[in-house]
């Protein structure tokens, strides 16, 4: 499907829809797990096949591959975040989204105009904003990770309801204090680990605490970020 589209120097962003409506197997609107994986592994052969670089929306280079080529760690992606989400609302709107784009095209050095970053902008949008809200959530941006450097994966299947989610977050800020440090992070992240070995592996408690460290306050991890984390619903 892809190299039908790939044989050209550029495609338009309605193009690049239909392809990704192709790797939508299941019709729910977006492309998740092997279904992504599909889709970038089949992106990734069909440009070394044709010895040209790869264009799925106006920009010189491939947007996916590119994403993940300049975020390669899930702390780099948490970092970002912490950064673009500048009203501390939980979501990348669509200002905030243009922002982080503008910023990663210009650190690479990439040539773009307004135009084309206002494509970018909504396609990323119609791709990644599961729910149609017109803004992202950190799981929903973080299907740009490679589901290896994606542990938000896993910890959605430990998320828990608002009540209990507070009860957690006082039963380990052990000095009350109203924020948790690295050790009291630790501590959750161990007796979760515990708790949910099918889905949590205790032997990257270290990769798990330095990722969500990123969201802190130089060092102190509030209720409202560990909540992006861990809760069901902001």
């Amino acid at each position: 499907m892809a190299n039908a589209y790939l044989q050209g120097v550029e495609i338009s962003a309605s193009q690049f829809l239909d392809i990704f409506h192709h790797y939508d197997n299941d019709g729910n609107g977006y492309i998740e797990g092997k279904e992504l994986q599909n889709f970038i592994k089949e992106l990734q052969q069909a440009r070394k096949q044709a010895g040209l670089l790869v264009q799925i929306l106006p920009t010189e280079e491939n947007f996916l591959l590119f994403f993940r080529q300049q975020l390669k760690s899930c702390t780099e992606f948490m970092e970002a975040w912490r950064t673009y989400d500048a009203d501390h609302s939980g979501y990348i709107e669509s200002d905030e989204l243009k922002n982080f784009l503008r910023d990663l095209l210009q650190r690479a050095k990439k040539p773009f105009d307004e135009k084309k970053l206002e494509e970018y902008t909504l396609t990323t949008l119609k791709i990644f904003d599961s729910n149609n809200d017109g803004k992202l959530c950190l799981s929903e941006m973080a299907r740009l990770l490679p589901d290896d450097e994606n542990f938000l994966l896993k910890f959605e299947g430990v998320k828990m309801a608002r009540k209990e989610f507070n009860k957690i977050f006082e039963l380990y800020d052990k000095d009350r204090n109203g924020y948790m440090d690295e050790n009291e992070l630790d501590a959750l992240l161990k007796d979760l680990c515990e708790k949910n070995k099918k889905v949590l592996e205790i032997g990257k408690i270290q990769v798990y605490k330095k990722a969500i460290m990123a969201l802190s306050d130089g060092g102190k991890l509030y209720r409202t970020e560990l909540a992006l984390v861990l809760c069901e619903e902001m």
